[in-house]
């Protein structure tokens, strides 16, 4: 949830089991497994997640997906309202256990993991009966929480300069849970727990910054994988009191500047500008950071680009695909008019491109850089070129090269590269590019497309 937008939530059955931590367990620092880009299919239930696994995700060599909150919630259309938890049932309209947990084994049998987006800051902001039937007022939740569970600050946060109303005050009125208590730390880890029981591999950890790390750090020792993978939502804020660096011990931490600085870069100032791209800004190191073009908040609120700046967009996606820093987020949603709209079909999607859903994971020149990002995982940048304005090209080692023509005419050159001599797809256009023995080719890109060849992809 974004710190200052609505967003966030919990749910599952908690089973309130507390994990002996593992001796020596350290948090890991980046996604499981050899493949790093996850598909965040935000708010598609959870058969049309496992589909997706099947016929698209896997084939096109995302290593994980992650799904909205498995809970129940408040009711409603509105797409936050699957951010407010009021039980730990898994009982909202994306589906049931059952729903879950053969989503989960699909995509696990599709090479896929699963990352949940999990909400341990609050609950809800009113009162009701959810998405499940369970009856609920603010800070009563039967069976669940009472009202000693929460913190004693029962006003909305005000001041980000304030550590304490930052981590102990409401996010935009929602009940805020008091996570350095004992009984919900226990509550939080059952939760939890109960979604690795079900074979989860990773969660995005929503709000994270309205909780203290030392908090999330109990809990994660409490987890039956206590090593688990962890992203936190942790938004930069120049001169607050809470910084995404404190996090890091826990695990992954979003870095929020790098969405924000892609979207004046490509639209207002010159891709000349990404050559030292990552730690060379400022940003976090590379192996603790989640990065993204746009997420579910930002979209809405307009502080990253999103699917309504076309090509802008689709380039930047493209670039972050190709660049070495960060674990990449595609966002894949629906278009919107209302920010407060939920998802078309209640969440099923019988098939991208229809009913609204923009499958932006499934956009050819995004998706065929998942397999380049595979292909060249590891290696440096190299040959970097730029016009000194839109127009920039590099290469990953000898594994593969990128040129982006983000310029408003043609641009014909010849590329040097460290590729080895032979034929090559490019991925985004689909036709042959021949490098020769001195790793030169020459190509043609029009205005606002790219160009991606790698080794072993020798024919479209």
């Amino acid at each position: 949830m974004a710190s200052r937008t609505l967003s966030g939530a919990l749910a599952l059955v908690a089973a309130a089991t507390v994990a002996v931590a593992v001796p020596g367990a350290t948090a890991q620092a980046s996604p499981p497994g050899t493949k790093d880009v996850t598909a965040v299919l935000f708010e598609w239930d959870f058969d049309s997640v496992a589909k997706e696994c099947t016929n698209r995700l896997g084939p096109a060599g995302y290593g994980l997906v992650q799904v909205s909150p498995p809970a129940e919630h408040i009711q409603g259309s509105q797409w936050w309202t699957s951010y407010q938890p009021v039980s730990y049932k898994i009982a909202g309209r994306l589906g049931d256990t059952t729903d879950f947990r053969d989503m989960v084994a699909t995509c696990h049998n599709a090479g896929v993991k699963v990352v949940v987006d999990t909400v341990i800051n609050h609950m809800s902001a009113g009162s009701g009966t959810g998405t499940g039937g369970s009856s609920y007022t603010k800070y009563n939740y039967p069976g669940l929480y009472s009202a000693p569970d929460f913190d004693d600050c029962t006003a909305q946060i005000s001041n980000y300069q304030d550590r304490y109303n930052v981590q102990h005050c409401e996010l935009v009125g929602l009940a805020d849970l008091d996570t350095g208590e004992e009984y919900v730390r226990s509550a939080i880890a059952g939760y939890m727990n109960t979604l690795l029981g079900y074979g989860v591999d990773g969660f995005r950890i929503d709000a994270a910054k309205h909780m203290p790390a030392a908090d999330l750090a109990n809990i994660k020792s409490r987890l039956s994988n206590p090593s688990v993978y962890w992203k936190q939502e942790v938004i930069h804020g120049s001169g607050e009191a809470v910084q995404p660096t404190e996090y890091t011990g826990n695990g992954d931490v979003q870095e929020f500047r790098y969405a924000y600085d892609l979207k004046r870069v490509f639209n207002s100032e010159n891709l000349a500008y990404l050559k030292n791209y990552g730690e060379g800004w400022g940003y976090m190191s590379s192996g603790v950071s989640g990065v993204f073009v746009d997420n579910h908040d930002t979209e809405r609120n307009g502080s990253t680009l999103s699917y309504k700046d076309n090509a802008n967009y689709t380039l930047a996606n493209v670039f972050m695909l190709a660049w070495p820093y960060g674990a990449p987020d595609v966002n894949s949603g629906y278009e919107w008019s209302s920010t407060d709209a939920g998802p078309p079909n209640d969440g099923t999607v019988n098939a991208c491109w229809q009913d609204g859903w923009k499958c932006q994971h499934a956009w050819p020149e995004i998706e065929s850089m998942v397999a380049f990002r595979n292909a060249t995982r590891g290696e440096s940048v190299t040959n970097w070129w730029d016009n000194g304005a839109d127009a920039i090209a590099f290469g990953r080692g000898s594994k593969g090269f990128v040129a982006i023509n983000h310029e408003s005419s043609s641009l014909t050159r010849t590329y040097q590269t460290s590729l080895p001599a032979g034929t090559y797809c490019d991925v985004q256009s689909r036709s042959t590019v021949t490098v020769n023995g001195s790793g030169q080719f020459t190509a043609t890109l029009g205005s606002n497309t790219a160009l991606a060849l790698y080794s072993g992809k020798s024919t479209c």
